[in-house]
């Protein structure tokens, strides 16, 4: 019964991580303004997440609730805002150093001290970031590659803020993210009028429902069945999808200086990981 929950778990997070990455694809094929993106795919995966969520207890305390979900919402946008600017790959691979930037805000807000490992990890993510940046400010793709390093960042703060609420359900977080980003982007769709045809109907549909909306689901669900570290372990394949499904339908290829950085960092994130999981077990023992 424990094997069976373990793989149910682990496999939702592997088609969550699939799903996911599969953004920066669909951001690239709509040809909208990013932020009307990021909100329109939030409108549609509010109405699954509240399907979901029919019927579970209400949250008791909105104020936390919402200060979480403006990070996850800041996220969100400015991950789709850097998708345009830059090549998906460097969005992709910068945006996953959130978890270094947790073991700092972690230590800065929760006075959680980073262990050595961390500070390592955080030395091979500087080493990485240093080949992904130096790729775009040869093509120009500079700004785009640090709003992708921004949107790490306030990945993490959602991230701090929801351990500091510990016993909060994530799908409340996402819902109100979803409504925060939806909200926000009403005046870029007026603003500037999205083009409406087959394709970007198609694509903002699929984002909205599988690539958030059943994504968030899953993740939720495998969270609740798998450990964090395998969870992370799981996941990291969304970092290498994400250029993956790029190169095959758009033909952008990343630079050589762009894969090795990117590896860089998705190893920093592993390293520190497995070596937190052991101090773990270390300490249970």
């Amino acid at each position: 019964m424990k094997n069976s929950r373990l793989f149910t778990g682990q496999l939702a997070i592997l088609l969550c991580a699939v799903l996911w990455s599969t953004s920066g694809l669909f951001i690239k094929l709509i040809n909208w303004h990013p932020v009307v993106i990021a909100g329109g795919r939030s409108f549609l995966a509010i109405f699954f997440l509240l399907a979901i969520r029919y019927k579970q207890e209400k949250p008791k305390k909105l104020l936390p609730l919402f200060t979480s979900g403006f990070w996850y919402a800041a996220t969100m946008i400015l991950f789709v805002i850097a998708n345009k600017l830059t090549f998906s790959a460097n969005a992709i691979v910068l945006q996953y150093t959130a978890p270094v930037w947790t073991c700092l805000l972690g230590w800065i807000f929760l006075k959680e001290r980073p262990y050595r490992e961390n500070w390592f990890s955080l030395a091979l993510v500087c080493i990485g970031m240093f080949f992904v940046f130096g790729n775009g400010l040869g093509t120009g793709y500079f700004w785009g590659d640090c709003l992708a390093i921004i949107s790490g960042i306030t990945f993490a703060a959602n991230s701090v803020a929801l351990r500091a609420m510990k016993n909060s359900n994530p799908l409340d977080v996402m819902i109100c993210a979803h409504i925060i980003c939806s909200v926000f982007s009403i005046p870029f769709f007026i603003i500037y009028k999205p083009e409406i045809n087959t394709g970007n109907i198609l694509s903002i549909l699929f984002m909205g429902v599988f690539q958030i909306g059943a994504a968030s689901a899953l993740f939720v669900y495998g969270i609740k069945r798998v450990r964090a570290i395998q969870a992370m372990l799981t996941a990291s394949i969304e970092p290498v999808l994400n250029p993956v499904w790029v190169l095959v339908v758009t033909g952008e290829r990343p630079s050589l200086s762009v894969i090795f950085g990117g590896a860089v960092i998705v190893a920093a994130v592993i390293i520190s990981s497995l070596a937190g999981r052991q101090r773990e077990v270390g300490v249970s023992k």
